[in-house]
């Protein structure tokens, strides 16, 4: 097949070696947005933190993992330098090149150490980790973003997490032509800041801070593990985490996350070269 009717997505691997469900969430959209939309989609990923691995820019796509650890930890390391000259070298793509720009999407952890590095919020440390199926609310803009103006308010997610965003620089957001677009639960009672969980950075820049590659599959495997079901239990109470494993065999909460964020990514970055699928 000619290599310009291929659609090729980069998949840079922040886990850092850990077992994780993400890897594997990520590549299942993908091999199913291939086969939803029967195009020829190639992948390839790239071991960015433990073998410091990091694609060029023959990609269309772009999708950084979550991963474990102090998103403040890693600054000036090798692995980050490289990833933000990747970051730099696809900004320039995009300026150079507006009729080809390419897409990325940054989960979690890559969210946050892209927030901390360009300025768009603070990293805090969380008094307790947050896990489990969580809703997310969205913004005014949120409501009207292609990626999920179809979802409920608040929808539900997965989230995982020691450390967050927040404080966004709301001017360098809008200036970038950006806007945020989820935040979490408002809990009046709770006298803690609420967190950033969704950032459009500009058009082809998105990050999340919750998990929208997450299935109902592998996290109903995270909640079957006693440590985890243990945080749950300790944090929200037993009756939360029985909740939680209701809320993954009902399809208008994590499952139409996973069908409708990430897919809706892949189809709006690919756009240029979709023009006879509609989203």
């Amino acid at each position: 097949m000619n290599e310009e009717n291929q659609i090729k997505i980069a998949i840079l691997d922040l886990y850092n070696g850990e077992a994780n469900e993400g890897m594997r969430c990520i590549k299942q959209l993908i091999e199913e947005f291939e086969a939803d939309c029967h195009l020829f989609v190639t992948y390839r990923v790239f071991d960015v933190r433990l073998k410091n691995e990091i694609p060029d820019l023959g990609y269309d796509i772009y999708i950084s993992s979550g991963g474990p650890g102090n998103p403040v930890d890693s600054i000036d390391s090798v692995w980050e330098k490289n990833f933000f000259n990747l970051m730099e070298s696809i900004k320039a793509n995009n300026q150079r090149h507006p009729e080809n720009k390419k897409h990325v999407l940054l989960i979690c952890h890559s969210f946050q150490i892209f927030c901390r590095q360009y300025g768009y919020g603070e990293v805090s440390k969380r008094k307790s980790t947050s896990f489990g199926v969580m809703s997310v609310h969205k913004t005014f803009e949120g409501h009207h973003d292609p990626l999920f103006r179809s979802l409920d308010d608040p929808f539900w997610a997965v989230d995982s997490r020691d450390y967050q965003i927040i404080q966004p620089n709301e001017s360098k957001i809008v200036s970038d032509g950006g806007a945020v677009l989820c935040i979490e639960k408002y809990r009046p009672h709770v006298d803690l800041e609420r967190a950033v969980m969704a950032i459009r950075f500009n058009e082809e820049f998105m990050g999340t801070q919750f998990h929208p590659e997450a299935d109902a599959i592998g996290m109903r495997m995270y909640l079957l593990r006693e440590d985890k079901k243990a945080i749950v239990i300790e944090k929200y109470g037993e009756k939360k985490y029985w909740n939680m494993l209701d809320h993954l065999t009902d399809p208008d909460k994590i499952m139409l996350t996973y069908t409708t964020v990430i897919p809706r990514f892949l189809m709006v970055g690919l756009q240029h070269k979709l023009s006879s699928v509609t989203l």
